[in-house]
């Protein structure tokens, strides 16, 4: 399946592919999260929904609950698949830096991303930072950096105040003037605004849970409502 972000998606976050059909009527994707599925390209191989798939498997060392063995590898598989438009893989697993040096083998990263070109899907290389936002230097550099690997540079922070909201938007909207291709969110309340806000600014992914009791991230609002605030503002 086709989503090319060369407009703004918003992916319905979900461990169980089961809840695709009630992601339809706001969501333009579903973020897939395999590192929280059981049986994730069994899910994959089962998939008839009518939305395209971003297929994350999130490492522990970013927030996610999949172990290093075999996790890029069941990446790469998910590319595979038809419905599968998208990968999202970590910044520190394609370059090495940043990540725990037991857990990252410095061909597995690269090798997914040639992997999902290959197959076409595209490639959303992404970096979180769970205590704080950067300067805005950092997140200028964090956006370049992973706008050199991946065709989406995804971004997220977490938020303490304002001003680290707003300088976020302000990285976005530099990114996006440079022709880069960019998701950004801030993580936390605090934050939170800038999930329906950054799209106003560029950023071409946002992201909400199927189920509002099973968010994925701090702050996220459910998914009919980031679409109304979206919609509302863009």
């Amino acid at each position: 399946m086709d989503l090319p972000f060369d407009e703004f998606a918003l992916a319905a976050a979900t461990a169980d592919l089961d809840e695709e059909p009630a992601a339809r009527d706001h969501a333009d994707a579903v973020e897939f999260r395999m590192d929280m599925a059981g049986a994730p390209l069994d899910a994959l191989d089962a998939y008839d929904g009518k939305l395209p798939v971003i297929a994350t498997n999130r490492a522990e060392w970013e927030g996610g609950e999949a172990a290093a063995e075999g996790r890029l590898a069941t990446l790469r598989a998910a590319a595979e698949y038809a419905a599968v438009a998208a990968i999202d893989v970590e910044l520190a697993a394609v370059t090495g830096e940043g990540a725990p040096a037991d857990a990252v083998d410095p061909e597995d990263g690269p090798a997914a991303v040639r992997h999902a070109h290959a197959n076409d899907a595209q490639v959303i290389v992404s970096t979180h930072d769970f205590q704080g936002t950067p300067p805005r230097a950092g997140l200028d550099d964090l956006l370049a950096r992973a706008g050199e690997h991946g065709d989406v540079a995804k971004l997220a922070v977490t938020a303490t105040d304002l001003d680290d909201a707003l300088r976020l938007l302000g990285a976005t909207r530099s990114a996006v003037n440079d022709g880069r291709t960019v998701a950004t969110t801030a993580m936390g309340t605090a934050g939170s605004h800038a999930r329906a806000v950054a799209p106003v600014y560029g950023s071409r992914i946002g992201y909400a849970p199927v189920d509002p009791d099973r968010a994925t991230a701090p702050g996220q609002y459910d998914l009919a409502t980031l679409r109304e605030l979206v919609d509302a503002l863009r």
